[in-house]
């Protein structure tokens, strides 16, 4: 199914700033890559953000049963007339339930196949993600590729659907690809409307996103496509949008368009605290894939996982990173 590469360890004293055009395969390049990140991370101390470093899986966002106190007093902020959590409560109960297409012929392995290894390996990947967020700060994770047909929508739902799998963890799937939405489709629901309609729209709080049964996580689509995707995503309400997903779920995973040529891809990477980025075997070429990754904040990248890998066995899935000793 794949090749991941772990990228969500410490160095211990890697070295950085090795010359990429001696590399002969997009897998040298990958594991190159995965090197520099982890050395890079150690070496500016972004394992650990000041402040802002999750000890524990716990939820960033309010628990629903659960009002925040206020500092120093040790008492929920009460309202006239109901408490946060209360609204929250509220807000949940008006977003609608919509189910899920669970045809045979659905690449959404960890719905349809979940006793198969493909579904194992997303289940993996959501574990080890869990692990990094223990170690920073990991809320909003971006999933791209360097060009189309590379499988990053497939892999965002299929991970959405392995984190949703954790307990008291609300996980938000955020159709970020405006220009073509593909998340909607992948689940077989009808047109919704979506994160255009409320950024062009008045309403103060986000009423847009949907309950997936099934897959216990809730979507946010598209929506409508417009001429100019970038102009809604430069709106003033895209901020207020990002904030009330952030208080409202523990995960965010955002499906956003490949890093080339596009720009959009830029606008979520700002807001996102970790990338994730999705090759293809057969597909992504070595040139694309070392302009994606000079395009990347490489202290947000976090991974990359190589889709459709042929003729892999259960020993070559998973490449783990031992730091050299000096």
């Amino acid at each position: 199914m794949s090749l991941i590469f772990d990228a969500l360890q410490r160095s211990e004293g890697e070295r950085s700033g090795a010359d990429l055009s001696t590399l002969s395969t997009a897998t040298e390049l990958l594991q190159l890559v995965e090197h520099q990140v982890v050395s890079n991370w150690k070496s500016t101390g972004q394992l650990r953000l000041s402040g802002l470093a999750e000890k524990s899986d716990q939820p960033t966002s309010l628990p629903l049963d659960q009002a925040q106190p206020i500092a120093g007093t040790g008492k929920a902020p009460v309202d006239k007339e109901m408490s946060l959590s209360d609204r929250h409560l509220k807000q949940f109960s008006q977003f609608q339930s919509l189910r899920v297409d669970s045809s045979p012929l659905n690449t959404l392995v960890c719905i349809t196949d979940k006793d198969s290894l493909a579904a194992e390996k997303f289940r993996f990947l959501a574990v080890r993600l869990r692990q990094l967020r223990r170690e920073r700060l990991l809320q909003k994770l971006l999933i791209t590729s360097t060009i189309p047909h590379e499988g990053k929508s497939t892999v965002a739902a299929n991970l959405a659907c392995a984190l949703a799998r954790k307990s008291q963890r609300r996980t938000l799937l955020l159709e970020g690809d405006l220009r073509q939405p593909y998340l909607s489709k992948l689940f077989g629901l009808r047109p919704l409307p979506g994160i255009c309609e409320w950024l062009q729209g008045t309403q103060s709080e986000v009423t847009n996103i949907y309950r997936l049964d099934g897959a216990d996580l809730w979507i946010l689509p598209a929506g409508s496509t417009t001429s100019n995707p970038l102009e809604p995503l430069q709106s003033a309400r895209f901020s207020v949008l990002m904030d009330q997903l952030t208080t409202l779920f523990d995960w965010i995973i955002i499906d956003s368009p490949p890093i080339l040529p596009l720009a959009d891809t830029s606008v979520w990477s700002r807001i996102a605290e970790g990338i994730l980025l999705v090759t293809r075997q057969g597909t992504t070429e070595k040139r694309q894939l070392q302009r994606g990754l000079e395009a990347i904040d490489q202290k947000k990248l976090v991974g990359a996982l190589m889709n459709c890998a042929q003729h892999s066995t259960r020993g070559d899935n998973y490449y783990p990173y031992h730091p050299t000793t000096n």
